[in-house]
């Protein structure tokens, strides 16, 4: 059976890039279809299971007014319906995780229930339609326009056509992109095609991309055994080790990213070592009165998961299922190891208590319901950010790039991990930085915009305009410039190409919260 739908906008992901974007879009009056593969909205924040990572300054400026009323959202769902503690209620900037790498980590189900309450409004009133699990196969193109895309219904099996004026690419891997016939790169470019010093010295690999990892939740219980069953691929991870790595990939040994040198982790804080529990921990039990929590939450995105034996982006199936099959055994091995044979400070091994949390992650299994992808197709933009233009050594005026056509802003250090081309960490510092329309925009193809990570960016410049904040703020810049090009009968190049234009919409997006320049600020 098939099922044609109509709408003024149509976004494909709903992650956060799409949220953001389905918002927008739904806020300046148009009718919008959001879809999604997973039955669970959200991305990397939810279906992902990756708690924010955000800048220094994100309580006080830095990021979108929505973005901003998303993560008091969060603390909100905390404050009103568990019973805190009265010193924990009482934080202005709670933090339910206490988490090292977020000031405001949390489960992903807390994120999921704030993103549907956000987008109610517009789901009610009609003027939103979310259609969850639904993949996308198939894009029609006629000209320099997509004119319809197909998707399934992974529940029934039916058949949707979706046609609108604007078509959004927030998918995680940018799957419209090869669909519809639009221009896109992956993997890393070379010094020669961009001139970044830290692109590849020899010839562009467009397989090289970010590791990916599957993560996992796990609490804690003293006495028990909670052991899993041997992963069957448990031996060949455990005597891995790659030639950059200083140890065996299930050890406690890694690598400090921004020097490369060694560095040695605990799992619980040992007032010595780098505490892998706490540097994701979703849920602190200390908040909450009445002992309602008996074990802290953690989240497993650790240099131990990082899966880059492979890309899992533009292979043949069978290629793609095997690396995703390989990377939820490294997580599991990696869980396996910690449970049977890891170290402990007391001379002993394994951690028996550690125990899969199927429920926070939604899943029956205990890992995340998709991996955690942090490279994605780009689109060939009509403005490429690359690492000259954001990068501190690149920057001697302690300043990044200014965008005439900034639709945004971020900041996030250029962080990338050891890539399917056996390459290690890129970890520099970076500028806060300015996102340009014209990294949204398409060479060639006039109705369609990137909405998340699949922006006009190089293999290093993507390393630091993927995370949470920037994501929403591209999707949200998606939306609001889908919608003013239907209303004034342009194209997303004649917006940015058109003075008086360019000028009224950045105007509308000031009006509506979003941030376009950084005040004086320093570098991370």
């Amino acid at each position: 059976m098939q099922n044609h739908i109509e709408a003024d906008i149509i976004i494909l992901g709903g992650g956060l890039g799409g949220c953001a974007a389905a918002l927008a879009a739904a806020k300046a009056g148009k009718r919008v279809i959001m879809t999604e593969e997973s039955d669970w909205l959200g991305g990397q924040i939810t279906s992902q299971g990756v708690p924010p990572d955000e800048h220094p300054w994100i309580e006080q400026f830095g990021c979108t007014a929505s973005y901003r009323e998303f993560r008091n959202r969060i603390r909100d769902y905390y404050k009103e319906l568990f019973p805190l503690r009265a010193e924990s209620r009482q934080e202005r900037y709670l933090n339910p995780g206490s988490a090292l790498v977020s000031g405001i980590a949390h489960e992903p189900r807390a994120a999921l229930a704030v993103l549907q309450g956000m987008l109610a409004p517009y789901v009610h009133s009609g003027r939103l339609t979310i259609l969850t699990e639904h993949a996308l196969m198939e894009a029609e193109s006629g000209g320099d326009q997509v004119t319809s895309v197909r998707l399934r219904d992974s529940r029934s099996g039916d058949i949707v056509k979706l046609t609108g004026a604007f078509f959004l690419d927030a998918t995680e891997e940018g799957d419209l992109l090869p669909l519809a016939g639009i221009e896109y790169v992956t993997g890393s470019e070379s010094a020669e095609e961009t001139g970044e010093p830290h692109a590849l010295s020899g010839p562009a690999d467009r397989a090289d991309m970010q590791a990916f990892t599957w993560c996992f939740a796990m609490d804690y219980r003293e006495g028990e055994d909670h052991t899993i069953p041997k992963p069957v691929r448990y031996d060949f991870w455990k005597s891995y080790r790659a030639d950059f790595w200083p140890d065996a990939m299930l050890s406690w040994t890694g690598l400090v990213p921004h020097t490369l040198e060694p560095v040695t982790y605990s799992l619980f804080p040992d007032g010595r070592s780098f505490s892998l529990w706490k540097y994701r921990q979703i849920l602190n039990p200390e908040h909450f009165e009445g002992g309602l929590f008996d074990s802290s939450v953690t989240v497993v995105n650790w240099p131990q998961n990082d899966y880059w034996l492979g890309s899992i982006i533009d292979v043949v199936p069978e290629e793609r299922e095997r690396h995703l099959e390989e990377s939820r055994q490294l997580s599991l091995s990696l869980l396996y190891w910690m449970q049977t044979e890891a170290p402990r400070p007391d001379g002993g091994k394994g951690y028996p208590g550690l125990r899969l949390r199927p429920d926070v992650m939604g899943t029956k299994d205990g890992l995340a319901k998709a991996p955690y992808i942090r490279e994605s197709r780009r689109i060939r933009a009509e403005f490429t950010v690359k690492e000259q233009h954001i990068a501190a050594e690149c920057r001697p005026d302690g300043r990044a790039e200014t965008f005439h056509d900034s639709v945004g802003i971020g900041c996030y250090r250029i962080d990338l991990h050891p890539s399917t081309g056996l390459r290690t960490y890129i970890d520099i510092s970076s500028l806060p930085f300015q996102i340009p329309m014209g990294s949204l925009i398409p060479v060639r193809v006039a109705n369609v915009l990137a909405a998340c990570k699949n922006i006009g960016t190089t293999h290093i410049a993507n390393g630091c305009y993927r995370l949470h904040p920037v994501e929403w703020n591209i999707g949200e810049a998606a939306g609001f410039l889908a919608a003013y090009c239907i209303e004034h009968g342009l194209k997303p190049r004649e917006v940015r190409n058109t003075p008086d234009h360019l000028e009224a919409f950045q105007r509308r997006l000031t009006e509506q919260g979003i941030e376009r320049s950084w005040p004086s600020v320093h570098a991370v």
